[in-house]
Order: structure tokens, then sequence, then C-alpha cells
């Protein structure tokens, strides 16, 4: 009995840390982005730089989304 719930409790733990990260797909740099700290992180640079209120990024028009790729394909992790 212990045995499954020490693996019950490892699998919760598994999936847990896969919930906190999201895949977003840039649909014209045909790629995948884990929306992660660091990506929440760029995108709130994005949103200063172009003088804009934050918003989640789901909420954003199809053309702002692309527009946020963009910059961010310009503007790579260091």
């Amino acid at each position: 009995m212990r045995r499954y719930l020490g693996a019950a409790f490892l699998l919760a733990a598994l999936a847990g840390s896969v919930a906190c990260t999201a895949t977003v797909y840039d649909e014209p740099h045909r790629d995948y982005h884990r929306w992660d700290h660091r990506e929440d992180i760029a995108f709130r640079a994005y949103l200063n730089e172009h003088h804009r209120n934050y918003v989640e990024f789901k909420t954003l028009s199809h053309s702002d989304q692309n527009d946020y790729w963009a910059w961010r394909h310009d503007h790579p992790d260091r």
C-alpha cells in the first residue's frame, strides 16, 4: 500500500509541474514556445516597450499575438 501511495504522490507532483507551464504555438514562425516565468518576463518587456498595459497573452487578438512573436524572435533570451 505504501508503494502505491508514494507513486501517487510522485505522479501528482509531476502532473503539477507540467500544468504550471503551457505550450503556445507561434503560427508565423511554425514553432512552439513554453510559456513559463521567462516568457512572461519577455512578454511584459514587450508590453512596456510598446507602451501598453498588461493583459493576458491569450486575450490579445491574433494579430497582436503574431506581433509579439515577431518581436520575441528578434529579442531572444540571453
